[in-house]
């Protein structure tokens, strides 16, 4: 096996974790090196602040395994598809030189996610482009576009495309999520007084275990992720569909 590079972008600190923490955690403890880069701090979040979900994004880390975690601060809500924040997108992705990219979900509850997934798609297809220039930490940069981009589903039921078995993966990614216990249901009594909100509650986390029961069952399996192909796929062979 030869090691591969998968990035994972996320409009929010916890957008991966809830969505696809189970894939990064599986190919993580395969050799792959895996990388989440957030866009903003979720300083717009009801519950904790920006310096707290720093911390949290920082235990999440560790417990997904991953390589990497870098957050390039932009706007929370009002963050724009536009030029500088496409750029900045494509010095990430010419630093890690990921195989493989996730992005958000191409249509969700949260607008950022379907903005977040917007910018990344803009920019992995730019980073490939030779009259591109960027710089990082004063370096010049060498163009560079992923193998493939997929999008993982977030809170709106999106059809997948295909989905990764996580049925031995679950209990760590709810430890992944519950390292955000600012934002939601931990089951201890720490955070009754901050408001409510359609994420806090236990409810919240068995319709994570629903989706993700959804999932598994296309594949019989108890648990899965799904996503989204930015383009078709393509397989050397029929057997690798088994």
């Amino acid at each position: 096996m030869t090691p591969k590079t998968i990035v994972a972008f996320a409009a929010h600190p916890d957008d991966v974790e809830l969505s696809c923490s189970g894939t990064l955690i599986k190919h993580a403890k395969a050799g792959h090196k895996c990388v989440v880069v957030d866009l903003t701090r979720g300083e717009l979040g009801t519950r904790g602040n920006a310096d707290l979900r720093d911390k949290e994004a920082a235990e999440a880390s560790k417990i997904m395994g991953l390589a990497a975690r870098h957050n390039l601060e932009m706007s929370d809500g009002f963050f724009e598809v536009n030029t500088e924040n496409t750029m900045k997108i494509i010095r990430e992705i010419r630093y890690f030189k990921p195989d493989i990219i996730l992005a958000n979900a191409p249509e969700d509850r949260h607008p950022d996610h379907g903005k977040g997934a917007e910018l990344v798609k803009k920019a992995a297809f730019y980073s490939g482009l030779r009259k591109i220039e960027t710089e990082y930490n004063g370096e010049a940069q060498q163009p560079h576009r992923p193998a493939a981009l997929y999008h993982y589903i977030q809170d709106y039921y999106l059809k997948p495309d295909f989905v990764v078995d996580i049925e031995d993966l679950w209990s760590e990614k709810l430890k992944s999520i519950a390292a955000y216990s600012s934002q939601f249901y931990t089951g201890d009594s720490k955070n009754t007084n901050e408001p409510k909100t359609p994420i806090s509650s236990k409810a919240f986390i068995d319709f994570l275990e629903g989706r993700a029961g959804q999932f598994g069952r296309i594949i019989n399996k108890q648990y899965a992720e799904g996503f989204i192909a930015a383009r078709t796929p393509g397989v050397a062979e029929l057997t690798a569909l088994i």
